[in-house]
């Protein structure tokens, strides 16, 4: 007899295997003359030469869809047991508008025209600015761009920052050092990342810095080559820093600038560095400006209508 040992790398094992391992159960059934075991990462198999070339099989497709799709059901197994070599995909015009499987089978995707927009501008140019009110889905969809360049190796990190200011608060009340005073208003940023990449998969790439997650200020003489870079609340940020960031961009890093202007946070005696950028950079090739609108909004349904209010408002 015969054994094959089979490692699970950048897996949630439930996602995977099923609760109470009810798919690699569904698998050793299909093959009752040969023992599959799973045990931490590991799938062990064991019997004939023939058994395991056809078990293999069907892990491979199972791990292909696994990682395109974030989630592995009975159904699948099923499907792959009866000779379905290729994963159930939706039809090219369905699939269009998908920026990437996140986790437990959520399907991130660019769900208005601006939003599409960025997604386009994102894959053409290296560095695209997205300006637009809240709830417009700037952020999130900034943020499974740069999951999708790191799961396609497109680049070897992610880094994501903004700078510490807040509205009405004063960040020196917070216990801790800048970063940890910081780190609650970045939580949107987090869960974006625990809807697109598995939870043992993200302590992973946090703990080995892979994803960086910082307060602007600890950008400064820095150079980030070969990174996906995001800038968010950039109009909370000076002119100064602004040009601080742009300049940190490495030869081959990518970068999305993501801001809203009419939540600007700074001191009345303060330019916004967005604001300033949007003007001095202008004109320069290779710099994509997207702009989002109410029509965007993709919260409850009264968000459209408070900020069409407020626009009206201030008008």
């Amino acid at each position: 007899m015969l054994e094959k040992i089979i490692t699970l790398e950048d897996v949630s094992m439930v996602d995977f295997l099923g609760i109470h391992n009810a798919n690699i159960k569904e698998v050793a059934a299909a093959f009752p003359g040969s023992k599959i075991i799973s045990r931490g990462n590991e799938i062990r198999i064991q019997g004939t030469a023939p058994e395991i070339i056809r078990i293999t099989d069907v892990m491979d497709s199972l791990i292909a869809h696994y990682q395109k799709y974030g989630k592995v059901t009975n159904d699948n197994v099923k499907g792959y047991l009866n000779g379905v070599v290729k994963a159930p995909v939706a039809s090219a015009e369905d699939d269009a508008d998908v920026i990437i499987y996140g986790n437990k089978g959520l399907v991130v995707k660019a769900k208005t025209p601006n939003q599409k927009l960025l997604v386009e501008q994102a894959e053409k140019f290296d560095l695209v600015f997205a300006v637009g009110p809240a709830g417009t889905g700037k952020t999130y969809t900034a943020v499974a761009i740069a999951v999708r360049a790191l799961k396609n190796k497109e680049v070897r990190k992610i880094i994501i920052t903004r700078p510490a200011v807040e509205a009405g608060e004063n960040l020196g009340f917070l216990p801790g050092d800048l970063k940890e005073k910081i780190d609650p208003y970045l939580r949107p940023i987090y869960d974006a990342l625990d809807d697109m990449i598995a939870p043992e998969k993200l302590k992973l790439y946090l703990e080995s810095r892979v994803i960086e997650i910082a307060p602007l200020a600890y950008m400064r003489g820095r150079t980030l080559n070969n990174a996906f870079i995001l800038l968010d609340e950039a109009q909370n940020t000076t002119p100064m820093q602004m040009k601080m960031f742009l300049t940190r961009m490495g030869p081959s890093s990518k970068a999305i600038i993501t801001g809203d202007k009419s939540q600007i946070d700074l001191p009345k005696n303060l330019k916004s560095g967005l604001i300033d950028s949007l003007t001095v950079l202008k004109g320069i090739k290779g710099i994509s400006f997207v702009e989002l609108d109410g029509s965007d909004v993709v919260r409850h349904r009264l968000v459209k209508d408070i900020l069409a209010a407020y626009d009206k408002s201030e008008q």
